[in-house]
């Protein structure tokens, strides 16, 4: 398989869809009411998700382009204790900027001469194949979380 052949298949797989809601159609129309609700016997609210899925992809978007990045500390900064986002703006600018961030890891896979194989100078062999499924699966996981949440709530087709 050729690296344009991996990037396309990467792309899909960050882009999310083929087998599964995308995090965009998970997070749609969810009524502001329901964003900080926590259903009986789960740990955490849409909310939260939602913002979990943004610093999470902020810091692998992060430690893939900048050597000197410094990660979070986990799990408290991956995690906000905030059950609900204080407005509408405060919702809308998390999704903007998981959507933002999104394209701007894509625009690394993108990048001419990207070596998507080579463990970075930093860390502890990770390299950009890895950092791209890690985001895919990571958001792939709590976009199937949010689901749920809103199947609990009674928010979901």
């Amino acid at each position: 398989m050729s690296d344009t052949a991996v990037i396309k298949a990467l792309k899909e797989l960050l882009n999310g869809g083929h087998a599964h809601a995308t995090f965009e159609d998970a997070v749609k129309d969810v009524p502001a009411g329901l964003r900080g609700e926590v259903p009986e016997n789960m740990p955490y609210s849409i909310w939260q998700l939602v913002e979990h899925i943004r610093i999470t992809q902020w810091d692998i978007l992060e430690f893939s382009r900048n050597p000197n990045h410094q990660s979070p500390s986990w799990p408290d900064e991956y995690w906000p204790k905030e059950r609900a986002p204080k407005d509408a703006q405060s919702w809308k600018e998390s999704i903007a900027q998981i959507n933002r961030e999104r394209k701007e890891f894509i625009k690394l896979l993108e990048a001419p001469g990207a070596d998507l194989y080579t463990p970075f100078a930093h860390g502890t062999g990770q390299n950009l194949l890895r950092e791209a499924m890690l985001i895919a699966d990571h958001t792939s996981y709590h976009t199937g979380e949010i689901v749920v949440l809103r199947r609990l709530l009674g928010n979901w087709g």
